[in-house]
């Protein structure tokens, strides 16, 4: 683990990524976008229909999320990190798009983390439990595209140090494999 804090603007580029190593804690400041299996749903049928996407890939951070409805004189309300492995089955359709980066919790299957090498991504697991602190990282939110699937919309956010951590990198090491053999030696 790097214990250098390590701060990243978005978009994301194949220098930022091929730096981090699975177990950086890493704060993300920029836009990235919400979307979850609903809306990654709506999106690899739009690629099969041929178009246009609601946001460009490149370079973008999708995060795995629905957040609550926002309190007065608050651009979003909590916005924690939904189970990744719901999006898996998308994953690698939207990372041949261009698709890098990814947040959400919990771990990847094989043809995910098998697409993060292929294409130069990374996935990051944000901290689960902490959705109303995630909020305040959070200073504009808007609704860009599928209004009708309400907190599962997907949503434009500009953030302000999101914390994550490396949990796949671009070389496939594993910070959830790590850490259990890291257990187990000791």
């Amino acid at each position: 683990m790097n214990d250098q804090r390590i701060e990243l603007t978005t978009p994301f580029t194949d220098e930022m990524i091929s730096d981090l190593k699975a177990g950086d804690m890493v704060y993300i400041s920029g836009t990235i976008y919400t979307a979850r299996d609903a809306a990654h749903k709506r999106m690899c049928e739009m690629l099969e229909r041929d178009e246009a996407m609601p946001f460009d890939f490149e370079g973008a951070v999708i995060y795995y999320a629905g957040p609550c409805p926002a309190k007065p004189s608050k651009p979003i309300g909590s916005v924690g990190p939904t189970t990744a492995y719901r999006m898996d089955l998308y994953s690698p359709i939207l990372m041949e798009q261009g698709l890098k980066v990814m947040i959400g919790k919990g771990l990847r299957n094989q043809e995910v983390v098998d697409s993060i090498i292929r294409h130069r991504g990374v996935y990051f697991a944000a901290i689960g439990g902490a959705a109303a602190l995630m909020a305040k990282c959070v200073k504009t939110a808007e609704v860009i595209a599928f209004d009708d699937l309400g907190t599962e919309a997907v949503r434009r956010l500009t953030v302000d140090k999101l914390p994550a951590i490396v949990a796949v990198d671009c070389h496939g090491n594993n910070s959830y494999q790590l850490g259990r053999e890291a257990y187990a030696q000791d």
